[in-house]
Parts: C-alpha cells; sequence; structure tokens
C-alpha cells in the first residue's frame, strides 16, 4: 500500500468522482480506476459504490479514509522534517491547543521563537487534551498544551503560569447573571450543559458536594462555541472555563468557591524531535524560568 495510492484514493474520496479527481491528479481516468481497483485487492474490501457519474465510500472506505488521512499526514510531516535539515533553522512545528486562555501564552511564546527563527512555521490542531494526547501518541503533533486534570505520566512536560478560572456561561436575563459568583446550590436545580472529558467532569462534580447527584445535566460538548449556541437556544447554563470571548446574549459568572485549573506543555519522553520541534522545546524551558503571571 503506496503513499502515492492512498493520495489518489482520498482524492477520489473528496470528490467523489474518477474522471474530476483523475483530472487534478493529473492521471487519465482508465489509470486512476486501475490503481484503485487494485488498492481494493490489496486489501481485499470494495472501497466505494460505483454509479454512472458518482462514487461514494463504503464503510471500509469510511475507515481507510481516517487510516490514509493520518498516514499521509504523518509521511508528509516525516518528509518536511529531513527536507529542513540545513543550517538555517527551518521546518514546521506541530502543536495541539485546547480552547484555554492559556493558548494567549502560548501563542506569545511561539510569536517570539518565529521572531528569531523566521523560517519556522507552525502548525496548530485544536481539540481536547484526550484529543491532543492522542494526536501526540500517533506522531501526528510534536506538543500540546493540555488542561489538567490529565494523565502526563508518559511525557516530559512544563507547567505554564496561567491558571484557568472556572464559572458559567448564562442567559444575561437570568438571575444568576446579575450574580457576582454562582455557588453549587445555585446551580442545583438549573439545566447544565458540561464538558465532554470525564477527567474535567468528575473535578466539578466534586465541586457541587452535596448537590451533585441531582444536578440536570441536559448536554455535554468540547467546543465552546457550539455549547453557548445551546445554551442560548435552551436556556441551559455552560460550565466553562473563562476564556474572555463574548458571546451574544450570554455573559460569564464564576463560581464559588473559586475552581481553577492548571494547563501543562507536554512532549512524548525520549523521543526524537525535528530540529524546529527540538529548538522550540529548549526555548519553551529557558522562557518559562522565572515567569509569573504578572508578567502575561
Amino acid at each position: 500500500m503506496e503513499i502515492r495510492v492512498l493520495k489518489y484514493f482520498l482524492m477520489t474520496a473528496r470528490e467523489e468522482n474518477i474522471t474530476r479527481a483523475a483530472n487534478l491528479l493529473h492521471l487519465t481516468q482508465p489509470t486512476l480506476s486501475r490503481q484503485l481497483m487494485q488498492l481494493e485487492e490489496e486489501l481485499g474490501v470494495t472501497l466505494f459504490h460505483r454509479s454512472r457519474h458518482r462514487v461514494i465510500l463504503t464503510e471500509d472506505g469510511m475507515l481507510l479514509r481516517r487510516r490514509a488521512e493520518e498516514i499521509v499526514s504523518l509521511a508528509d510531516k516525516t518528509l518536511e522534517d529531513f527536507q529542513h535539515k540545513q543550517e538555517q533553522l527551518a521546518g514546521t512545528i506541530s502543536i495541539g491547543s485546547g480552547e484555554l486562555r492559556s493558548s494567549r501564552f502560548l501563542t506569545e511564546l511561539l510569536n517570539s521563537f518565529q521572531r528569531e527563527n523566521p523560517l519556522v512555521s507552525v502548525s496548530i490542531y485544536s481539540g481536547n487534551s484526550d484529543n491532543i494526547k492522542e494526536r501526540i501518541e500517533r506522531g501526528l503533533l510534536d506538543i500540546g498544551l493540555l488542561q489538567e486534570p490529565v494523565d502526563i505520566a508518559r511525557y516530559s512536560f512544563i507547567r505554564t503560569p496561567v491558571r484557568e478560572q472556572w464559572g458559567i456561561l448564562v442567559d444575561k436575563a437570568s438571575n444568576l447573571a446579575a450574580q457576582s459568583s454562582v455557588s453549587p446550590a445555585d446551580l442545583a436545580s438549573v439545566p447544565l450543559i458540561l464538558p465532554e472529558r470525564e477527567n474535567v467532569r468528575n473535578e466539578l462534580l466534586n465541586w457541587f458536594g452535596a448537590y451533585g447527584e441531582g444536578l440536570r445535566v441536559v448536554a455535554t460538548g468540547n467546543l465552546l462555541y457550539n455549547m453557548a449556541s445551546l445554551a442560548r437556544a435552551s436556556g441551559a447554563c455552560v460550565l466553562t472555563l473563562n476564556l474572555d470571548c463574548k458571546y451574544d446574549g450570554l455573559v460569564f459568572v464564576p463560581l464559588s468557591p473559586a475552581l481553577e485549573s492548571g494547563t501543562v506543555l507536554v512532549w512524548k519522553k525520549a523521543q526524537i524531535f525535528s530540529a524546529a520541534a527540538s529548538a522550540f522545546i529548549d526555548y519553551s524551558k529557558k522562557c518559562m524560568t522565572g515567569i509569573t503571571q504578572d508578567l502575561l
């Protein structure tokens, strides 16, 4: 199974038309058809439902598309790492980050690093800590900015100086919106939207204490924009970090007693990195030394 053929497969899956995909790949239609049929024979499955003007992925085809995207991405990243072995530091650093105030700290760190190394580019993947760890394990990301609580036993890490503040996003017409903070008792009987990550939900349930058993959880999610939209439509409260973002019709109210989360910048132990990624890790370690919250 060649990388070249996987790229042919991905283009065909995207275009859903062999003739159009062949034109984009600068191949003849018979050549592309033959390559796809040989791939099906090699795997022993049917990858496409074929009609006269359209091809649509089968279930096996959808599985291969997910795998092929990862394989091609990793192959391209590996090739790029080797192509940039030159005197002036160059290459791409792949970094994963969640929706966090700490992301601003990370972007400042990246910005100052790129000023010194203008040939280095950055590829940023957005997801929660579990998504990012999975991609680090697969070799698709060099570094991840993770929200605690998170298991980092397999990683080297730097703890950032930023503390993430928990609170709710609530309709500005709600009585809760007028309060300076909200307590477990305030939220015990209102519909709630919670984060998707199990570790984070458990920490929030601990904060609720005795009120945790009877909560009205109407939804969970991993992207605040979507959860905020649901809150506007349903009148529910989103338990979320304070990202200093504005959402029409909603206001942020902090929790009381206060609840905060830390964040860590992580990378795999004993891994050989590209020159660009290795230099950024070293740069981050030096910059973290002596940094305090007041410097952000």
